[in-house]
């Protein structure tokens, strides 16, 4: 696969209210093509949060922004632009992070997670620096994470996300 200089064409998802910040790599090519984060079928990210936040799987985007905002949750990635090839984490280079400043300026941001292994090493490079804010390594929700089944995708992330359930208002 051909290795392209891409830029990030969704905009971060917050409001005041916001109060956990989760943090991709960067939208693979069918988010990208959708407009909107994880827009891959096959990945888990919409099903595991929808469990572990007691709410049916979200279909649309203004159902995915709207269950995220009853529950305080932040969304965007760690890359601003890079080259990459397709939708490859692992092929990423010439990363220009993204200014988590328009989120933390603006939402009292209580915790940061990070969706896979390359966005935290990608966080903690180019980010944490700037912020001083730890992030959370949560296992990855994309399809290439074959080693867990959804039903353990979603213990392993309620696991590292119980500290901070009353601040996502769970009913």
């Amino acid at each position: 696969m051909e290795m392209k200089k891409q830029v990030h064409p969704i905009p971060p998802l917050f409001d005041r209210d916001s109060r956990i910040l989760i943090l991709g790599s960067f939208p693979s090519v069918k988010s990208r093509e959708a407009a909107f984060f994880y827009g891959h079928p096959q990945n888990r990210y919409w099903k595991v949060l929808a469990g572990i936040l007691g709410e049916p799987v979200p279909a649309s985007v203004p159902e995915k922004k709207a269950m995220l905002a009853r529950h305080h949750i932040a969304m965007w990635d760690v890359v601003s632009s890079c080259t990459i090839a397709g939708s490859s984490d692992t092929s990423i280079r010439d990363v220009v992070p993204n200014d988590l400043s328009v989120i933390l300026e603006h939402a009292r941001i209580e915790a940061v997670f990070t969706n896979g292994a390359k966005a935290d090493a990608l966080y903690r490079k180019h980010i944490l620096p700037a912020t001083g804010m730890p992030s959370v390594k949560m296992l990855s929700t994309s399809p290439a994470n074959a080693a867990y089944n959804l039903e353990r995708l979603q213990e392993a992330w309620r696991r590292e996300l119980e500290p901070y359930l009353d601040l996502l208002e769970i009913t």
